[in-house]
């Protein structure tokens, strides 16, 4: 079971790194685009080759129209792809300079409780995002710029929050296993 959640905890990870990329390029292009849109105007107001940049400027070149609202939905969607990995590797930020003292049965029960922090927290949020989701529905809420509907990017974030919870859930059982039996049965860091 440990595997399949660590395969599908990759997965995510990996959507997010791909979510992240597009918004990176989708970024640069805005940026770019406005540049040149600065630059084609300039030159079309100078009289430097104003006809080849009115054609640029006819063509479309300028900023990405709703790149933030696409930044908005697509950084939601990234941040929750990333916590299910997060969850099944141990990688949020923990301080160890009192804990890596202490016997190691307490740590045990000690990351488990942690871990059940965690995963409550995580299925909280999966449900407000939910609740949030079908309110944006049910409204028929959209963006200002490129009128998608709300909830789309609601159920982009769900998707990958239920996921992130999902895991938090069975990691915490793990660790309260691993609390019960007094062992390890998996690396904090794993």
């Amino acid at each position: 079971m440990y595997r399949f959640f660590l395969v599908l905890s990759k997965v995510f990870a990996y959507l997010g790194g791909l979510m992240l990329t597009g918004l990176i390029v989708m970024t640069c292009a805005s940026i770019l685009g406005r540049k040149a849109n600065e630059l084609m105007h300039m030159m079309q107001a100078k009289g430097i080759l104003a006809e080849p940049a009115q054609w640029f400027l006819d063509a479309g070149v300028g900023v990405i129209k709703g790149d933030y609202e696409l930044i908005e939905a697509g950084i939601a969607f990234a941040i929750f792809a990333f916590l299910p990995l997060c969850q099944m590797t141990g990688g949020h930020a923990s301080v160890g300079i009192f804990t890596d003292r202490l016997p190691a049965r307490f740590n045990l029960v000690l990351r488990a409780l942690i871990e059940v922090i965690f995963a409550a927290v995580l299925v909280v949020i999966a449900v407000q995002l939910a609740s949030g989701m079908f309110s944006k529905l049910h409204t028929g809420q959209t963006t200002f710029l490129l009128q998608f509907p709300l909830w789309w990017a609601y159920a982009l974030s769900l998707t990958a929050a239920a996921v992130a919870a999902v895991v938090g859930v069975f990691m915490a059982g793990l660790r309260v296993a691993e609390a019960v039996q007094g062992r390890a049965m998996i690396g904090a860091e794993q």
